[in-house]
C-alpha cells in the first residue's frame, strides 16, 4: 500500500484594504452582482466576478427556480457567459461572495462540487491556472488554481484512458 498526501495553499486576509485594487475591484463587482442575485427559496445570494486575461470582468448571480436542479449557481452563471462570448480568453481570476437577505456578508463560502468541476475545466481547456479568491464575512481566502478545490478531479484527459 501506498499513501498520497495531498496539500493546498490558501492565503488569508481579514479585509480588503489588504488586497491589491485589482482584485479588491472584483471583489465589489461580486458584492455587488449577489445584491442582484434571484433567490426567493434559499434567501443565499450569490455573486461572482471574473477577470478574463484582456482584463474584461464578467459578473454572475445565482437564479434559482421553484424546481430546484434548474437553477444555476453565480459561478457557472459567470464562466459559462463568459466561455460563450469571449471563448479565446482565459480565466485570471474568479471571486465568489454571498449575502443573505438582509444584505449581511455569509460565512464559509465556498463554490458547490458542480461549479469546482466546471472551474477546473476552465483551467484544463485553457491550460492555465485561474486564482480563486473567496470573499465572505470571515475574511477572505485566495487560493492559486481551481485544482486545489477539486484536487482529485475529472477532466478530458480522464476521457483517453477509455478504449
Amino acid at each position: 500500500m501506498k499513501t498520497k498526501e495531498i496539500k493546498i495553499s490558501i492565503s488569508q486576509f481579514e479585509n480588503l484594504g489588504e488586497l491589491s485594487p485589482e482584485d479588491q475591484e472584483l471583489i465589489l463587482k461580486a458584492r455587488a452582482s449577489a445584491s442582484l442575485a434571484y433567490a426567493p427559496y434559499s434567501n443565499y445570494l450569490v455573486g461572482a466576478a471574473l477577470r478574463l486575461e484582456d482584463e474584461t470582468i464578467v459578473t454572475g448571480n445565482n437564479q434559482e427556480n421553484a424546481s430546484s436542479p434548474l437553477g444555476t449557481c453565480a459561478e457557472r452563471s459567470a464562466i459559462f457567459w463568459a466561455n460563450a462570448n469571449y471563448p479565446d480568453l482565459a480565466i485570471e481570476t474568479i471571486v465568489v461572495t454571498a449575502i443573505d437577505q438582509n444584505g449581511s456578508a455569509a460565512k464559509n463560502v465556498s463554490p458547490c462540487g458542480a461549479c469546482r468541476q466546471v472551474m477546473v475545466e476552465c483551467e484544463h481547456r485553457y491550460s492555465k491556472s485561474m486564482r480563486v479568491i473567496l470573499d465572505s464575512s470571515n475574511g477572505i481566502e485566495i487560493l492559486e488554481n481551481a485544482k486545489s478545490l477539486l484536487p482529485l478531479s475529472f477532466n478530458g484527459d480522464s476521457l483517453k484512458s477509455i478504449g
